[in-house]
This record gives structure tokens, sequence and C-alpha cells, in this order.
């Protein structure tokens, strides 16, 4: 078909014959790739191409009218794309599309197809109008940013397991030391007991069961931390329970009984032995002085309330201020200090009967 004959194609477009189209002249004068096929004939095969087309392909006219798309394709161009277009003729709808396609030597390039039916006054499917386009740089640019992509996940992925493996191993090492903290600890209040055999003076010995009790305290601090899969956290108000039911057990009161209400109440584990000692402080006041002679129960509570842990423990003793309570000055000072270096404060609040002190603890992220 030479080029005269190509340009009476436009006529069942509904455009005027010859040269003087616009349309045609548009068409034949564009630098993008153009092709027109016709379904009625067998195969569907290409019944004009321009000269943008040609260059693009590396084939000539004569090579290319009569035959179908299909000899664009090669060995990599990707079977589901193809079955994308046949389907699109199949059904006469427009499809636009990237295709690996091969040109005459051989070599490839991407083509940003996009093929549209064109259809006569009835309806009916004419022809197939199909742009091209030569694609291949913003294709080569997509895939080296997907590698890249794929690179940088690869490292980020990689670098997470290693910071995955050094914070599972900092948990390791953590652990074991509070462990062995705890293990210290726990040997230490165990000399202090052989030493207060050999204690005669009454006033000494209380002393001296008191600093057990404190270092006891520790122990349990430790022994949670241990026990804790968040080396960042520590769960104040189950110490308070654990620490609550082990002094009352030491001190051999069968009248005091615990009632506790813990929930959620986790703050940071570097404020955890601090913390521990100002509970410690405030349950042994309330086993030895606050519950009097008489049986009694002691309410634990423990939650969180915005950015603050609140843990409460009260009493059904007759109600006492610090200035009362038969106590050295030392326990008031451990409390007013500690409370000071992890953001705490402790509130007192005499009741009829009995005495109920918060901890009041900032977690404020």
């Amino acid at each position: 078909m030479d080029d005269r004959e190509n340009w009476h194609l436009t006529g069942d477009i509904e455009y005027e014959h010859g040269r003087g189209d616009p349309f045609a002249a548009a068409v034949r004068a564009t630098r993008m790739p153009m092709i027109v096929t016709d379904p009625a004939q067998p195969d569907n095969p290409i019944v004009f191409a321009n000269d943008a087309f040609q260059r693009l392909s590396g084939y000539t006219r004569d090579e290319i009218v009569g035959r179908n798309c299909r000899f664009l394709q090669g060995p990599d161009t990707d079977r589901d794309a193809i079955a994308s277009v046949r389907e699109a003729i199949r059904v006469g709808e427009d499809i636009a599309i990237d295709l690996l396609n091969y040109r005459k030597d051989g070599s490839t390039f991407w083509n940003a197809l996009y093929m549209s039916p064109v259809r006569s006054r009835d309806g009916e499917i004419k022809f197939f109008f199909a742009s091209q386009m030569d694609v291949t740089d913003r294709v080569d640019a997509q895939s080296r940013i997907a590698q890249q992509k794929l690179a940088v996940e690869r490292e980020v992925r990689r670098r997470t397991a290693d910071l995955e493996a050094a914070l599972e191993a900092q948990n390791v090492l953590l652990h074991e030391v509070d462990h062995r903290v705890k293990n210290n600890l726990t040997m230490i209040g165990s000399i202090l007991r052989l030493q207060l055999r050999e204690i005669e003076d009454e006033k000494t010995a209380g002393k001296l069961r008191s600093m057990m009790q404190r270092i006891d305290a520790l122990a349990v601090v430790h022994r949670k931390l241990y026990q804790s899969d968040d080396v960042t956290k520590f769960d104040i108000g189950a110490f308070t329970a654990t620490l609550a039911t082990d002094l009352v057990h030491a001190s051999g009161r069968k009248d005091i009984h615990l009632r506790t209400d813990v929930r959620k109440a986790h703050v940071p584990a570097g404020y955890a032995a601090a913390l521990g000692l100002i509970i410690n402080e405030i349950l042994a006041n309330a086993i030895e002085h606050g519950m009097g002679e008489g049986e009694g129960t002691i309410d634990i509570s423990a939650k969180t309330i915005d950015d603050q842990v609140v843990v409460a423990i009260c009493d059904e003793g007759p109600g006492f201020e610090w200035a009362d309570r038969g106590v050295d000055g030392l326990g008031r000072r451990i409390v007013e200090r500690l409370a000071k270096q992890s953001s705490a404060y402790v509130e007192w609040e005499t009741r009829a009967p009995g005495t109920k002190v918060s901890l009041i603890v900032s977690v404020r992220p």
C-alpha cells in the first residue's frame, strides 16, 4: 500500500479524502509513532503506519503493513500484558499499557501503547488506532528506583535486625545484672540476720531489722525487674502487692489482712529502686504502727490516671501524723529525698479511723 492509498483510510473515519485532510497530515507529520489495524481482516493486520513508527521499530512500511502487531514481541515481553491487549481488542475497549517490544535489529525498548477502537455511525468497530511512545528511559529510571528502594529496604531490615539483636543482648545483660544484684542483696540480708542474733540491745536490733527490710525490698525490686519482659518499665502496683504480702508474713501478724485492687501501673525502670524503698517505708509504717493491736485490713490500690501512676495504701488504724509514728527520722528522710529523685510525691491523709498514704508518680512520655 503506497502513501496515497494510506490517506484514503481516513475517509472511513469520517474525514475528507486525500492529502488535504488535516487529520491525515497531522498523523503523517507527528513525531508520535502511530498505526491503524483492521479487525475485519484475518488476524487484525496493520493497514497504516506513519514514518515515526517505522523509525521506532526499524521496519519499513512494506515490512509492517499486513502483519499483526505481535511481530514486535519477543521472549521477554510480558505474557500477561499481551493477554490484556488481546482482551481489550476482543471486547472493543481502550487500553493503555507498557510493553517490552523488539526492534528489527533485536534491540529492545519499552513501548507506552495506547490503543482505541474507531467506530462507524452505527457503532461497528472499523479500525483500531494505536499510538506508541518509547518510554525506555522512564521505565529504566523506575526500575533503578525500585532496585534502590529494595536495597534500602534490605539495609533497613538488616540494621533493624542488628538493633533488635543488640537490644535483646542488652535485655539479657540487664536481666542478668538484676538477677545478680538480687542474689547479692539476699546474701547481705542473710548476713544481717546472722548479725541480728548476736545483738541484745532492742533499740539497735530494731534499727537493724528496719535496714534488713529495706534491703529485702530492694531485692524484690530487682527480682521483679529480672522477671519483666520489658526492661524499660517497672510495675509498681504488682511490686506493692508482693512486698505487702512479704512484710505482713515477716511481721508474724496473722490479724492483718490485705485487700488489693492493682491495675496497670508502669513507671520507668530507672525509678524502680527509689520508688520501691518509698513503698517499703509506707507499708512498714502501716504494719508496724498504723494498724495498732487489733485485727484489720490494709487496702492497696494502683492505677494509671492520664500521665500519673497512683499507688494508695490505706490502713484501719487510729490515724497519725509523721511526728506521732514512733519511728526515727530516717524513714521520713528516705521518703522525702527519694520522692524528689523519682518525679514523685507522697500525700498523707489521716482518716477516722485509719490513714491513707498515696504515692503519685509522673510518667509523662
